[in-house]
């Protein structure tokens, strides 16, 4: 009792196929099972998460590297503000007190 390659058609499943067999054979097909082939599939898989999970720390390592760099110039340029107006303030209390204007007698 044997089964011929030319009465499977292309369009019953590998599981249906299986089904028809004999028990012995369908137990050889077992035998032919090689795990190995779905632990690498496996492997292959967490490998590509694992290496996505990678690139989004990485990602956010730069974006975080970027805006610690932006900071730092903003705090640059705020203490360059803050020693321009300092200055100006001494400019402007010098010219104050240089110029020697009448006190406001209040009435405008």
């Amino acid at each position: 009792m044997s089964i011929s390659s030319g009465s499977t058609s292309a369009s019953i499943s590998k599981s249906e196929f299986l089904s028809s067999l004999p028990p012995w054979r369908r137990w050889l097909a077992k035998l032919n099972w090689h795990p190995t082939i779905d632990a690498q599939i496996r492997a292959l898989e967490s490998e590509r998460r694992e290496l996505e999970s990678e690139k989004r720390e990485l990602e956010s390592e730069r974006r975080t590297k970027l805006l610690e760099k932006e900071i730092a110039l903003l705090e640059k340029e705020n203490e360059q503000l803050a020693d321009l107006e300092s200055r100006l303030d001494a400019l402007l209390l010098s010219a104050d007190s240089s110029s020697q204007t009448p006190p406001s007698t209040g009435s405008s």
